[in-house]
């Protein structure tokens, strides 16, 4: 983690992992006591960044939740959240190289907001939803367009295979946040920009999203919610645009850190 100079200290000896059951204890004054003794890392370099948060149950995402992005596509404004499901099998680290699996040939990219559940949540309202958030960070919602758009049923199959969840590299908690409404995203495929925007241009909130999903399934410790994607995918471009072996995927968002990762081919 990092400390408070800002250098990554390596606090495994007091911390096996980031585990949501980890966060529902005094998890506050065990890292402070942790990071105090922790040995700085001697460089970043060569560091691999795992996924922020471990024993993640689910990850559920939100579709065309920015304003720009449903105009473009010529949709209505969604009256509810449009949700789906990520297996947790789908999460990798930040920098973790993208595999192209077998058989896809429409891998996009989609940027997004990140919010890491803190605590149970079930039948919330939305005045009780912010505390039930732990944190916020970066999430590549990689998605294989043939398989979720062209061969029937639900979104899930073209955004669950291995690796279609790089996820990090920090977890940001929620006091150092101010306003998960108000933060820059972007996203460049071989350092051209592709997507720029800002979350104060979703459709629905982050409170507001957190206790629409609770009302359907119960939200546990550790799990993710990702908040949609602004426009500039490759699937909706003229012609479209997907990733192949060699490219290079960056992306960020203001305070809550960067991805850097290449494309490979699968196996």
């Amino acid at each position: 983690m990092l400390g408070p100079d800002g250098v990554p200290r390596d606090v495994s000896a007091a911390v096996p992992d980031f585990t949501g059951d980890f966060f529902c204890g005094a998890w506050q004054a065990v890292l402070a006591d942790a990071v105090r003794d922790a040995p700085a890392c001697a460089s970043e370099d060569g560091l691999r960044f795992g996924v922020p948060v471990a024993g993640v149950s689910k990850v559920v995402g939100v579709g065309m939740n920015y304003h720009e992005g449903v105009r473009r596509a010529g949709m209505a404004t969604p009256a509810e959240p449009l949700l789906f499901i990520k297996p947790a099998t789908c999460l990798a680290g930040a920098n973790d190289p993208i595999v192209l699996p077998a058989g896809a040939d429409k891998l996009d990219w989609e940027v997004e907001l990140a919010v890491v559940i803190g605590r149970e949540a079930y039948g919330l309202d939305e005045g009780e939803a912010a505390a039930a958030i732990l944190g916020y960070g970066v999430f590549n919602d990689l998605s294989e367009r043939r398989w979720q758009n062209e061969q029937g049923g639900e979104w899930c199959k073209g955004k669950s295979a291995d690796g279609f969840g790089p996820c990090g590299p920090w977890l940001v908690t929620a006091d150092e946040v101010a306003d998960p409404g108000r933060l820059g995203l972007w996203l460049d495929l071989n350092g051209i920009r592709q997507q720029q925007s800002n979350t104060s241009d979703m459709v629905f909130g982050v409170r507001f999203v957190i206790a629409y999903i609770s009302r359907f399934m119960r939200l546990l410790p550790g799990d993710v919610v990702i908040m949609g994607t602004p426009p500039g995918t490759g699937w909706r471009q003229d012609p479209p645009r997907f990733l192949r072996p060699g490219d290079r995927v960056s992306l960020g968002i203001d305070g809550l850190g960067r991805q850097d990762a290449m494309v490979v081919g699968g196996t």
